[in-house]
């Protein structure tokens, strides 16, 4: 998202968390609009603390603001770069971004992910930084 300045040229609007380009392969679980449960598999692009870009493939969609699970496929869960959050199994998210529509199917290419987990706070980082140094 760019804000405006008063000579018209854009800001830049930090993110909240940095970010990984990580592309693994994950599933979300959804109840559409008659309550029937919904899969997909999905393959992750961006991945940060508190949010994930998923690529969509199916031909099904996804309301915005919807509840979804996600879920990391177990092989990939431990990799370098995949948080805390999305470690454990599935992770309650909202979807808060549409991709662009593909034209072929107009249907979204993606959808933006927020984690509906607890912000990690300083002093839980401090206490993960500690235990880590003590198992090396």
């Amino acid at each position: 998202m760019n804000a405006s300045r008063n000579d018209g040229q854009a800001l830049k609007v930090p993110k909240r968390a940095p970010r990984w380009s990580i592309a693994l392969p994950a599933r979300v679980t959804w109840k559409d609009s008659h309550g029937a449960t919904r899969f997909a598999t999905v393959l992750t692009r961006d991945i940060s603390e508190s949010g994930v870009y998923i690529e969509w493939q199916e031909s099904a969609t996804i309301p915005l603001y919807r509840l979804v699970s996600l879920q990391i496929e177990r092989d990939a869960r431990t990799l370098d770069g995949v948080p805390a959050a999305l470690r454990s199994g599935k992770v309650l998210s909202a979807v808060y971004r549409l991709g662009s529509y593909r034209k072929s199917t107009g249907t979204p290419g993606g959808y933006g992910l927020r984690l509906l987990v607890e912000p990690p706070t300083k002093a839980a980082d401090a206490a993960q930084d500690l235990q880590a140094s003590a198992i090396a």
